[in-house]
């Protein structure tokens, strides 16, 4: 098994080119089980989770090419399965946005309740409701979902809390359904437009999406399009936490600001200096860290996929702050990790007390889930001397290369194989900026 080995102090210079967001591809590469037509994505991250997505699509009968270069051609010309295994989705949750897509088609679904990062409960109850409201018979047994509907209708849903998946399982399951369906309550995050837009392209009829409230008239058939994924904020947001940590100046490319406001809003306050173009960052590391509180909220507030990384930041700040982690329940895993670099974070429930102006220094640590894997790769940057993170599968599944990125802007780190003291990956070395 693979860890990742930062020598930290090494200030970070150059330009680095952000990647497609990996939330966004999921249920875009999801929406190709509703045409029988080609469909042909672009900027689709090579992440381990669209390889995990592609085998359980190939599974059903999508026709699936993963081409390098960030380009995925999807058919389902026929599916020839309704059923999305256990082996195929336990280490992946979005793997339930095949139900939606699978039971419009077909009439009916058999889907693996799904796993992935152990982050905290994720239900998919909401889901499940509002699929019988549009006319579903579900039952769960055995750990699969069995869903049936001859045609689903449109209905009015109000989702009792903000849900991501939710909102775009119900949005796909409602371009083919009969009537109006109505999401009340609706995610509002970008990748929730992305799909919109890709849906529309497909002939679908949706207004509002990017609002809490969706507009879906469902027609009989959708066609093949062609479609962009937006670049990954998150990502993006990694690399400006990443600067800030180890010091220095970069340019981020490919990038899409607005997405990000909230996090670029707060690193701004913090003492981050950050130049924004229509598709590009300027930042440069602060001269001091300010201490500063953070709640996460759905968007367009801070999202919970950069708590972890901003969590490592503070403990650099001159002060103490306050992090709520008002989406998940079980995200603080990163903090016993941080511990043994020495940061200094007290954990009360869902709030985090992070005593700043405390050095970091280099440990053996263990990467618990995706977003946590990037917060040790940050601390690791700024601090002194070497850190080995295990477990670094949690970061590839959402991170194309980011050790080679990280390479390209002068950051000293390097794969190695477990028992191994050093030894570079043997990897295609393509240019990355």
């Amino acid at each position: 098994m693979e860890k990742i080995r930062i020598l930290g102090g090494k200030a970070l210079e150059g330009t680095v080119r952000i990647s497609g967001a990996k939330n966004a591809s999921l249920p875009d590469v999801c929406a190709s089980i509703l045409t029988d037509q080609p469909l042909i994505l672009g900027n689709v991250p090579e992440v381990g989770d669209i390889r995990t997505m592609g085998r359980v699509l190939s599974a059903m009968g999508v026709e699936t090419d993963i081409r390098v270069g960030g380009v995925v051609e999807l058919r389902a010309a026929k599916l020839t399965s309704v059923e999305a295994t256990y082996d195929l989705v336990k280490t992946m949750r979005a793997s339930v946005l095949v139900l939606g897509p699978v039971l419009a088609r077909e009439g009916r679904a058999r889907v693996s309740l799904p796993g992935g990062c152990a982050i905290g409960d994720r239900p998919i109850d909401l889901h499940l409701t509002a699929l019988e409201r549009m006319g579903a018979e579900i039952e769960v047994e055995h750990g699969y979902v069995e869903a049936k509907a001859k045609r689903l209708r449109g209905a009015e849903i109000n989702f009792d809390t903000v849900t991501v998946t939710g909102t775009e399982n119900i949005m796909m399951a409602a371009s083919l359904a009969e009537g109006e369906t109505i999401l009340r309550n609706a995610a509002c995050e970008p990748e929730i437009a992305d799909l919109a837009d890709l849906l529309v392209k497909m002939g679908a009829r949706i207004q509002g999406a990017g609002g809490s409230t969706i507009r879906i008239e469902g027609v009989d058939r959708l066609h093949g399009a062609e479609h962009t994924v937006i670049p990954d904020r998150i990502e993006t947001g990694t690399f400006v936490a990443a600067v800030a940590m180890a010091g220095g100046e970069i340019e981020i490319r490919n990038c899409h600001p607005p997405h990000l406001r909230s996090v670029l809003d707060k690193f701004r306050e913090i003492g981050v200096r950050i130049e924004e173009g229509p598709d590009n960052l300027r930042v440069r590391a602060p001269r001091t860290v300010k201490p500063s509180d953070v709640t996460t909220n759905p968007h367009p507030g801070f999202p919970t996929d950069m708590q972890a990384q901003y969590m490592a930041l503070m403990t650099m700040a001159n002060g103490v702050s306050t992090i709520t982690e008002s989406i998940f329940e079980n995200r603080y895993m990163h903090v016993a990790e941080l511990q043994r670099m020495g940061a200094s974070i007290r954990v009360d429930g869902r709030v985090a007390q992070v005593r700043g102006h405390t050095p970091l220094n280099g440990a053996q640590v263990m990467a618990t889930d995706l977003r946590a894997s990037a917060c040790l790769v940050t601390a690791a940057l700024a601090a002194k001397g070497e850190t080995i993170i295990d477990r670094v599968y949690h970061l590839d599944r959402g991170y194309w290369r980011i050790d080679e990125k990280l390479r390209g802007i002068g950051a000293d780190i390097e794969r190695i194989d477990r028992g191994s003291d050093s030894g570079q990956r043997a990897t295609d070395h393509a240019q990355i900026a």
